[in-house]
């Protein structure tokens, strides 16, 4: 079979369904290798920063990786602002939503609402902007962590003297990431905080 038989999702049979399961199956197996390619693709995303975007990113990670964090902290944070290309209005939960099956609850709620917590830094300076906007959050769990991820990682990530590591050096956990099985309770352990710093590296 090279491709299923129907035309309408309700007319296919058993023999359909198993060979795009199949299919897709494969294509998940190369999530990571795409994901790194639309990293590079950031570099011709929004200017007007003295770093790129892919810049940005592999600084956030770069400072996360230097904290001793761990891989789910790392990889959150290289991958923050994937959706800055396709979804500018709403980039955070674009990237919650790709890293939601692979890392802990903890690192994908902190993704989703960052973009909330950065207006602390920027939004006295423009009109219609809630400088506040993350005490809609308060109480939240992961409240703190939120926080501190973004005053350690994201909005201190726009340094072009910083040196930073390149996106080959973070490849591998990414990987690592996008290899397990998602949604396993044992990867998102619903309500468990981690620290975000550890043993400095490098």
């Amino acid at each position: 079979m090279e491709k299923v038989s129907f035309t309408q999702m309700k007319d296919g049979t058993k023999e359909d369904y198993e060979f795009l399961m199949a299919h897709e199956t494969d294509h998940t197996r190369h999530t990571a290798d795409r994901l790194l390619k639309a990293l590079v693709e950031l570099d011709q995303s929004l200017s007007g920063y003295q770093i790129t975007r892919l810049g940005h990113s592999v600084q956030s990670a770069t400072r996360a990786w230097c904290d001793g964090a761990d891989t789910d902290w790392v990889v959150s944070a290289l991958l923050h602002d994937i959706g800055d290309i396709y979804a500018p209005y709403n980039h955070d939960e674009y990237a919650a939503t790709i890293l939601r099956p692979f890392v802990r609850e903890q690192c994908s709620w902190c993704v989703q609402t960052h973009g909330d917590f950065q207006m602390l830094y920027y939004g006295q300076h423009l009109a219609g902007f809630d400088k506040n906007k993350r005490e809609r959050h308060r109480g939240h769990i992961y409240f703190d962590d939120c926080a501190e991820f973004c005053e350690r990682w994201d909005q201190a990530s726009f340094d072009p003297d910083y040196d930073g590591l390149p996106l080959e050096f973070f490849a591998p956990m990414v990987r690592e990431v996008f290899d397990r099985k998602p949604y396993d309770p044992a990867v998102i352990r619903t309500g468990a905080r981690e620290s975000l710093t550890g043993t400095p590296r490098g």
